[in-house]
């Protein structure tokens, strides 16, 4: 049973997800099922092997993301502690590389660059 009404989740977090438009940083932000509704696909053997998520010792799963465009590391974290999180959740902060840090001049780099450009991601 979750410990706050969804309705006043859903305020609180939309409260906070007006925060970062309002300050153009949101990139994107979406919720993610319930892990017993994915699956795992496990490269660990010779064939992939898929079976119904989520690992089995997972104790800790997320359950959605942020994705920001911010300046530093620092900001990053400045927003992550201001995450209307309940008690006890956790927020994992990384960082996204872009694709200007791959070799420029490598077949794969060059037609997602391209990809992205048609689809008007750059």
């Amino acid at each position: 049973m979750m410990a706050t009404p969804f309705e006043e989740m859903l305020e609180t977090m939309g409260r906070f997800n007006e925060e970062l438009i309002r300050a153009g940083v949101l990139v994107a932000a979406e919720g993610l099922d319930d892990p017993t509704q994915g699956v795992v696909v496990d490269f660990g053997g010779e064939a992939p092997v898929v079976t119904d998520g989520p690992y089995g010792e997972t104790k800790e799963l997320f359950g959605g993301f942020y994705l920001i465009d911010v300046a530093s590391k620092e900001e990053a974290v400045q927003w992550a502690r201001r995450l209307p999180a309940s008690a006890g959740a956790k927020c994992e902060v990384r960082r996204v590389p872009t694709i200007d840090e791959f070799p420029q001049d490598n077949e794969w780099v060059i037609r997602e660059r391209a990809w992205r450009e048609r689809t008007g991601q750059l």
